[in-house]
């Protein structure tokens, strides 16, 4: 048996599995979602729970079960082939989550156990994320979660693309669209986006860090490995997720962007309401590689004909200093910057002597690694010497699809907190 933290994953075999999710005190109900690669359930039918207890043609069923345990049991052989993921939930039956002690998942094969995770203890949360099934390399993992939302029942249903139209009272609050910046969005996008943000100012509060103030940048790596992510939607879907971590944490709610390969451009800042705009002009036309990059009216995007048509390998020492130079000129909040790779990474004597230089400024690095491959010095910036405070990290994901929201903020956020006490005792950061 497979004991996993939160965040671990592991092989499951491709057969008939029984989910159990146990707990003592309180009620609880399971749940699952077949979720198909763009992070949606195809129909309501998808939404599988106690009112509707089979989905997936009969591969996914939720079995009942006694006071203290619920189960699921899943055919992952007879899983529609349009399914990526198989998300597994639970909600409390009335109030919050803060009752309910010894939450565990068990994921069985007959009588033999393949993975256990023992949920963390929740507060004010009414349903939990407990992990999910997902396929990887023609076969399949699970991956332990224990994600805790505000939302409700139908407030994680409507995440994931469910239509709920009888529960108006427990509706989540953070997917009216009286948010402003959603205002004009279509209403689908406008939920997620609202959504979005009530996890994030849950992952800050759990952070301990409610109501902190700090710019956001996202480097868009844009080297030819990465035009089947740009052309599949994947890039543009990473956007859409970090918009609202700005709009949460900027004074003006914009995200900074650049993109890189042998050059570099300076993108356009983004704010929610014109995130549609915003991808379909600076995202989805980096998938064509054969179209020019307009330039800004004030001149700032750094060669663009050769950026549209950069294919080669990666210059991460040109966009990190432009970067570190445009903040510099701009004084303000501290900046988080998120920066996507995926991978081939070879200018490590540059790209260390930049971050220790980085160091004195009020600049966090976050970078994030799409697939497995060979980062470099990324992989080793925790160990790396010589700087006044640790001012990175640096986290992979096989297949970032198939993180959850709450997770991918979990770990964009994971470094941020420990950076900014250390800044400020280092008076990097000044109040």
């Amino acid at each position: 048996m497979t004991t996993l933290p939160p965040g671990g994953n592991t092989d499951v075999p491709a057969t008939e599995l029984t989910v159990t999710v146990r707990w003592s005190g309180g009620s609880l109900d399971a749940s699952a979602l077949l979720v198909t690669h763009a992070g949606r359930v195809r129909s309501d039918a998808d939404f599988v729970f106690y009112n509707q207890p089979e989905g997936g043609g009969g591969s996914v069923r939720h079995l009942g079960g006694e006071n203290g345990a619920q189960r699921i049991g899943v055919r992952l052989p007879d899983v529609p082939d349009a399914i990526d993921r198989l998300v597994i939930a639970a909600s409390a039956d009335d109030g919050t989550l803060a009752g309910v002690s010894g939450l565990a998942v068990s994921v069985a094969d007959g009588s033999e156990v393949a993975a256990e995770f023992a949920v963390p203890a929740y507060d004010a949360e009414t349903v939990a994320v407990l992990g999910e099934f997902y396929r990887r390399a023609g076969g399949w993992k699970f991956r332990a979660i224990g994600q805790g939302y505000t939302t409700g029942l139908a407030g994680l249903a409507t995440d994931y693309g469910v239509t709920v139209d009888d529960e108006p009272d427990v509706a989540p609050p953070a997917a009216d669209l009286e948010d402003p910046d959603v205002a004009g969005l279509p209403v689908n996008m406008a939920k997620q986006i609202s959504l979005r943000k009530e996890t994030v100012r849950i992952t800050l509060e759990k952070k301990g860090i409610p109501g902190v103030r700090a710019r956001v940048a996202v480097v868009l790596d844009r080297t030819g490995s990465m035009r089947t992510l740009y052309a599949e939607g994947v890039v543009a879907r990473i956007v859409e997720r970090l918009a609202p971590v700005a709009a949460t944490l900027d004074d003006d709610g914009s995200l900074d962007a650049w993109a890189f390969a042998d050059d570099f451009a300076r993108l356009p800042s983004l704010r929610i309401p014109e995130l549609p705009d915003w991808i379909t002009q600076w995202v989805y036309i980096n998938a064509s590689g054969g179209r020019q990059l307009p330039p800004l009216p004030d001149g700032s995007l750094r060669d663009p004909d050769h950026l549209a048509h950069a294919r080669g390998g990666n210059n991460e020492p040109l966009v990190i200093t432009d970067i570190i130079d445009r903040y510099l000129r701009e004084p303000g909040d501290p900046v988080l910057v998120i920066f996507f790779s995926d991978g081939g990474v070879n200018r490590t004597r540059q790209i260390r002597q930049l971050l220790v230089d980085a160091a004195q400024h009020p600049i966090f690095w976050q970078f994030v690694g799409l697939g497995r491959a060979e980062y470099g010095i990324l992989e080793r910036l925790d160990t790396m010497p010589g700087r006044l405070v640790d001012n990175a990290g640096f986290f992979a994901v096989d297949d970032i699809e198939t993180v959850s929201d709450a997770e991918l903020y979990d770990r964009l956020l994971e470094e941020f907190p420990s950076w900014l006490e250390a800044a400020r005792q280092a008076g990097v950061i000044r109040p």
